[in-house]
């Protein structure tokens, strides 16, 4: 094997795996999707889940802040 070969060889490895990945990411996000929508016909707010999981992704401090700033510009804006 001359080294054309094997980099095009590991190239097509590498690109077969990002798609296998690609395609497994979207079934989960379609999953995501099923639960949100099971969740809105239960009754609850979609955007708002939304919100809940994003901010349960956040660091504590992170969170704390940037509902400080929030509530700060609600303030500001007599909200």
């Amino acid at each position: 094997m001359t080294e054309e070969n094997v980099s095009a060889t590991q190239l097509r490895q590498f690109i077969e795996r990002i798609e296998t990945l690609e395609e497994e990411k979207k079934g989960i996000a379609d999953d995501i999707k099923d639960v949100y929508a099971e969740a809105k016909a239960t009754g609850f707010d979609i955007k708002t889940m939304k919100s809940l999981v994003r901010l349960r992704k956040m660091e504590t401090a992170a969170r704390q802040e940037a509902e400080a700033l929030l509530e700060t510009y609600k303030a500001a804006l007599g909200l």
